[in-house]
């Protein structure tokens, strides 16, 4: 079920912001519901960062304020996404309870006056967390503006992991939780290492700054641990709201794609609809291949079902240095994108630009500058277009190629006493998927213990840790007659970060039909040539095919590229990285054995839709300065018939009702 459904009751694209008229003298408040009026603005998020005006001091509520904006924006026919405050304490909350503010792994103490200033495992922030939640779910649980609740606000994005005494108490009955006993905890971490084994467990810290490197293990659960203890928050506020508001959805704003902190695969089974934040980063060329590759990763998590924008941007942000404002027409393209990719709601941080703070820089909805904008022109547009598009709501996307992900995995190898710190996990994944963009594949995104029965395609481009489960479900994928394509440094540790003995790659050796007896990291910049053109970076190993073909090598003979037979199945292994040329080649080659289509329309998107009843919906979004032609057969939405190919001239994008 979709968040049409779900939320809204009717096939409908939700449209909006952030809206924050605390920020704004009350008169100002009509003109803003007139002007959403006038963009088609269907849903705002409301009272994200309120706590201090709702709660002036502890215990005093003034919720006077926002009565009138609910019911005025009732009136006005716009549906609010009522958040919880509890991302920013007040400076009453800092003040009062310094020994509740977080603590880094210096041991120094972060201050109010900014956002996110808590403690994670506070008792006195959970309370008047909870405190704060209870009094809007009994104010508002009938409210008839009120469509969802909006619980916290990015999880962890600049405050996930605390190391202050609370949360050493947390995590050692997270572990005890975890292992039971300490003798499985001793295994479990390897302290028998540099004299680490723990005689009790009030000897068990966070990691915290030490003379040398950290225990492994311990920084990876400390990792998961702290990820478990946000997700309880959330989940203690959404139950409290649940109990209150029953039949009210709840969710909260994930950053898929470029936080990396939170293990969204379990926050994502928690939420009623998936939503997330995404914002181009100005200064690449190729963003919107970052945005794809977010978007495939939020409809993902939500197992492919519609998925929610919550925030991306008008144009410029505050926060990247040098803030670029987008061109003409590229919001129009960004949004289209997300959309194409399985969104059901396009939203902006945020409605108006703040006129002060700390994020007065940050375009919005209105801006500065008022309407006479071509950002002003451009909202209006995009509303027309969303609603123009409306039967596209509840349709989802399909793949068939998927690339494994998994956080523990990027977290053990963030560790820093790796082969090399210039193997980079999540930068080699985004390749993968970018070189896929390029040839037209839509793929989703997989947690390695997933059903990966619908794919024809599996790639694992950088999977350091994996449990035996998720090796085993690759094997019978394989098996099965799927083909995979397993990158170098894959399938080395447990999820225990202990190393999988008797040769690399670890659990896949006979599966892939390959053994490795040495990994030997590359210089930056250095390469190895190789015989099928093009050169390996960054890593080579000394590998021998035991039961696999080489498909490609080294100049010294040994497997660079090996094709290994399992069941029905293959399972490729690459033991370097291949440079963007060669990795081209061998992506394409896995791709035609699998029987996976691709397309020849270099920087322009294509992407398809459908519903279970058969409608589908082509997207082609062109990201080149050059006009396109590309096959398609149906409708534009303004009702232009398409017959056999459309037009898609530079900078534009278009959606066609398709017809078969």
């Amino acid at each position: 079920m979709g968040i049409n459904r779900k939320i809204i009751g009717v096939a409908l694209i939700v449209y909006g912001g952030d809206y924050n008229p605390e920020q704004w003298p009350e008169e100002t408040w009509a003109d803003d519901v007139r002007l959403m009026r006038e963009a088609g603005v269907t849903h705002v998020s409301l009272g994200i960062f309120s706590w201090s005006l709702l709660e002036p001091d502890e215990g005093v509520y003034t919720f006077d304020w926002l009565d009138r904006v609910m019911d005025l924006l009732a009136g006005g026919g716009v549906k609010v996404f009522l958040a919880t405050p509890t991302a920013s304490p007040p400076p009453w909350f800092g003040h009062r309870y310094p020994e509740a503010l977080p603590v880094d792994a210096d041991g120094r103490r972060l201050w109010h006056g900014s956002r996110q200033a808590f403690c994670p495992s506070s008792p006195i922030y959970r309370d008047k967390a909870l405190a704060i939640a209870e009094r809007l779910g009994r104010r508002y649980a009938g409210h008839p503006a009120l469509a969802m609740w909006h619980v916290h606000n990015e999880y962890g994005c600049h405050n996930a992991r605390c190391h202050c005494d609370a949360s050493a108490a947390a995590f050692r009955a997270w572990l005890i939780d975890r292992y039971g006993t300490l003798d499985a905890l001793n295994d479990a971490w390897g302290t028998a290492f540099w004299s680490q084994r723990y005689g009790d467990w009030e000897q068990i810290l966070p990691p915290r700054i030490t003379p040398s490197f950290t225990n492994p293990a311990q920084q990876l659960d400390f990792r998961r641990f702290s990820s478990d203890a946000l997700l309880a928050l959330y989940r203690a506020e959404r139950d409290l709201l649940r109990e209150l508001a029953p039949g009210v959805p709840a969710t909260t704003n994930f950053m898929g794609g470029s936080h990396w902190d939170i293990d969204y695969w379990s926050f994502a089974q928690e939420v009623d609809v998936v939503s997330t934040d995404h914002y181009l980063v100005g200064a690449d060329p190729e963003s919107h291949v970052d945005l794809a590759f977010a978007a495939d990763l939020t409809r993902s998590l939500g197992r492919g079902r519609p998925w929610l924008l919550m925030e991306h941007s008008t144009s410029a942000v505050n926060w990247q240095g040098l803030n670029r404002a987008k061109r003409p027409g590229e919001m129009h393209r960004n949004s289209v994108q997300h959309l194409a990719r399985g969104a059901d709601g396009i939203m902006f941080f945020q409605w108006r630009a703040s006129r002060a703070g700390a994020e007065k820089w940050h375009s919005a909805m209105v801006p500065h500058a008022g309407t006479g904008t071509k950002v002003w022109r451009e909202v209006v547009a995009l509303g027309e277009l969303l609603r123009e598009a409306s039967d596209v709501a509840g349709s989802t996307v399909e793949a068939d190629v998927a690339i494994l992900l998994d956080w523990s995995s990027l977290w053990a190898q963030d560790h820093p006493a790796q082969p090399t710190d210039l193997l980079k996990p999540v930068e080699e994944i985004k390749r993968w998927h970018a070189e896929l963009w390029r040839r037209g594949v839509t793929c989703d995104l997989a947690h390695p213990e997933s059903d990966l029965s619908g794919y024809r395609l599996v790639l694992v481009p950088a999977l350091y840790l994996v449990s035996d489960a998720g090796a085993a479900n690759l094997e019978r994928f394989v098996e099965g007659g799927g083909v995979a394509l397993v990158g170098p440094y894959s399938g080395i540790v447990d999820e225990h970060d202990r190393v999988r003995l008797g040769g690399y790659p670890g659990v896949w050796r006979d599966l892939l039909g390959v053994t490795v007896e040495e990994f030997f990291p590359l210089e930056a910049g250095e390469t190895v040539p190789l015989a099928g053109g093009g050169a390996g970076t960054v890593w080579s190993e000394v590998a021998h095919a035991t039961t696999a073909a080489v498909l490609d090598a080294y100049a010294t003979g040994e497997p660079a590229w090996t094709r290994g037979e399992a069941g029905r199945g293959a399972a490729h292994y690459l033991t370097t990285l291949p440079a963007d040329e060669a990795l081209a080649r061998v992506l394409a080659a896995v791709c035609a054995e699998a029987g996976v289509a691709t397309t020849d329309t270099p920087g322009v998107e294509l992407v398809r839709r459908s519903h279970p009843d058969g409608r589908s919906f082509l997207f082609a979004v062109n990201h080149t300065d050059a006009d396109a032609t590309v096959k398609a057969t149906g409708t534009i939405l303004d009702g232009t018939p398409v017959d056999g190919r459309l037009a898609v001239p530079a900078g534009t994008a278009r959606i066609v009702r398709e017809r078969r």
